[in-house]
């Protein structure tokens, strides 16, 4: 944009520098000239109006905090001179708001993608690796790395395994949660066949861990109890043998664009990360939905100060409540620790220009773009609702993303404006939030909303990115975390560890 500044809505009381401003510079505004009164890096706020203290400052039109002395017209407003509105746990008034959206399952869109034989549908045809407890993460990771060097065929997508910390000396809900993840993951559909290994000894060992996985596929998912072998590495390849042949029976065919599911997720923020790449996934997830399909938002704590907006979209009253549980037990869950419960964002977020949690999560919940909520998932658990769902979750990129893989999703976007390496277990999509990032980690980085500030029209590159995601679910283009074997896992720890 020529101006190099954006006022996000016309009520602000800030702009956003496009550019760095320097000491004494002069920006033109509508309503006269503004002399700026010190150097204002990219992304960040300027004052464009006298803001007395105590008296809120505006962004998106909404107030993402207050204002801890007086500011002056052309001032830096950051965490040196904005403080947080926000307090503790809050009661909600039911005050609902319909969604502009309307649905057409039949739209005729589709990608190209596997049907399972319990009916779900998958986008990768990979082989997992799963292990019931941390202390044969090596022997998991062996024998993925021998069987890929064994088996490589087009119509196996690789074959990988997934460390983690937990599986034994945990306790209550921590192994629950762990449990959930891991059956989860086996019976995700991006995964053709599984192999779940076991140590013999761990509080979650393979008898304990069948009770929570229910029904499974015996052709399908195989175990091996590694203190029981004479050889583990042999027989688990032995495993594997057979589960590659089960794969490759499984071949592409067209599937409606209705049965896709995505996760929505941000991190690594920077002041262009509500103005570009998050109203970009809100865009897209508007018109995934709109042809039937399936989005998720997670990171509650980045929900706080903007959960309003959510709760106004809820299907219906039942699903309200379920939001206001959400907000309010993830705040207890803050104070039962002693921590503040609106902490400011990270210390990378501020560098990139973010001041207070209202203004992380005002730019957060863009994601969900303008549909209504349908429901509202605890931590661990699996989608089963068309359209928008909110996941319990923190707001740590590694938990969070792997929560979403575990809740079904087939591919998680993650908007970031400072950049990662990391992707979950199923196709991580990084959409950087300005073209400086995108352009210098372009092993990171799989598309560059940051088009959007230098005048790219938001429907063209909400097209062109729907086409592109549609591509990825298809396999003829793989994400950066796939081509340069990101993919991790994470799991939620709350309690004591024996």
């Amino acid at each position: 944009m020529k101006e190099h500044y954006l006022q996000v809505h016309k009520s602000d009381n800030v702009i956003v520098a496009l550019r760095e401003f320097k000491e004494g510079e002069t920006i033109d505004l509508s309503t006269g000239p503004l002399k700026v009164t010190e150097t204002i890096r990219t992304g960040h706020k300027i004052a464009v109006t006298k803001i007395e203290k105590n008296h809120n400052v505006t962004k998106y039109g909404y107030p993402i905090g207050s204002a801890k002395e007086d500011i002056l017209p052309g001032e830096w407003v950051h965490t040196h001179n904005v403080k947080t509105n926000l307090e503790g746990t809050l009661s909600y008034e039911y005050d609902p708001k319909k969604s502009p959206l309307n649905v057409d399952r039949n739209s005729g869109r589709t990608f190209r993608g596997y049907r399972r034989k319990n009916g779900e549908v998958g986008i990768r045809n990979e082989i997992w690796i799963i292990n019931t407890v941390g202390c044969i993460n090596k022997t998991a990771e062996i024998v993925a790395k021998t069987a890929n060097d064994m088996y490589r065929d087009e119509r196996l997508d690789g074959i990988y395994h997934y460390p983690h910390l937990f599986g034994c000396s945990q306790l209550g809900d921590d192994l629950h949660n762990t449990q959930k993840i891991l059956r989860n993951l086996v019976m995700h559909p991006n995964a053709a066949a599984i192999l779940v290994m076991g140590l013999g000894c761990e509080n979650n060992h393979i008898a304990e861990f069948k009770k929570v996985l229910g029904d499974y596929d015996e052709e399908r998912v195989k175990f091996i109890a590694v203190q029981e072998s004479g050889d583990e590495i042999s027989e688990a390849l032995d495993l594997v043998e057979g589960l590659v042949g089960y794969a490759k029976t499984f071949e592409r065919e067209d599937i409606s664009v209705s049965e896709l599911k995505v996760g929505l997720k941000c991190g690594g923020s920077d002041g262009f990360s509500g103005i570009t790449g998050n109203p970009l996934l809100g865009a897209f997830s508007d018109k995934l939905i709109t042809h039937g399909g399936t989005t998720v938002l997670t990171e509650v704590p980045e929900m706080f100060g903007a959960e309003k907006i959510l709760m106004e979209r809820a299907k219906d009253e039942v699903v309200f409540n379920k939001i206001v549980d959400l907000i309010n037990d993830f705040k207890d869950y803050f104070l039962k620790h002693g921590q503040n419960v609106y902490e400011n964002p990270s210390p990378g977020n501020k560098e990139g220009g973010i001041t207070t949690l209202e203004e992380k999560s005002l730019g957060n919940v863009q994601k969900g773009g303008f549909a209504e909520v349908t429901d509202v998932l605890p931590y661990g658990e699996r989608l089963s609702q068309k359209g928008l769902t909110l996941l319990q979750g923190p707001g740590n990129d590694l938990v969070s993303v792997t929560a979403l893989a575990a809740s079904g999703a087939h591919i998680v976007i993650f908007t970031t404006g400072r950049g990662t390496p990391f992707g979950g277990p199923v196709p991580t999509i990084k959409v950087s939030t300005n073209t400086a990032l995108a352009e210098k980690k372009e092993k990171w980085i799989d598309f560059d909303a940051g088009q959007m500030i230098s005048g790219k029209n938001k429907q063209e590159l909400t097209d062109k990115f729907f086409d592109y995601m549609l591509d990825i679910a298809s396999g003829t283009v793989k994400a950066r975390n796939e081509q340069f074997g990101f993919k991790e896992i994470s799991i939620f720890k709350d309690g004591v560890i024996l």
